[in-house]
């Protein structure tokens, strides 16, 4: 590795998020990925895209091979400073009203629930009635 556990805060990483000095942070760590930029598979947006944040997720996304994982450690410049990282948030959505519905609907769906049943029943006793007459 190339460094000595030197330890940078996400400013100073983030002072490096051009094509000629490019760093990463990935999962705690700080890489100076400049060199690879022409390399990488994905192409060097995919990482200018991932300055100045911590990019453990984009790196953990793409699902990246043991071999790309080991590449890394020649990267290595140092830490990153935990606490000058953002802490995520989780998205909560407002909430929303109840959906008031009609009352007058309300009422017609509960007068059919009572007044189908007794139609079914009243045209079976009058099939019943018609066929026993004869």
């Amino acid at each position: 590795m190339g460094a000595d556990g030197k330890v940078y805060t996400l400013a100073e990483v983030s002072a490096h998020d051009n094509a000629k000095d490019c760093w990463l942070v990935i999962g705690g760590k700080v890489y100076d990925v400049t060199k690879f930029l022409d390399d990488h598979p994905g192409g060097d947006e995919v990482l200018l895209s991932a300055t100045g944040k911590d990019a453990t997720d984009d790196f953990e996304d793409v699902g990246h091979s043991s071999s790309a994982r080991a590449m890394l450690d020649e990267y290595y410049v140092g830490d990153i400073d935990l606490s000058t990282i953002p802490t995520k948030t989780n998205y909560t959505p407002p909430k929303q009203p109840h959906y008031n519905q009609d009352k007058t609907s309300e009422f017609i769906v509960k007068l059919l629930q009572f007044l189908v049943p007794l139609l079914i029943l009243a045209v079976a006793v009058g099939i019943r009635l018609y066929t026993k007459s004869d």
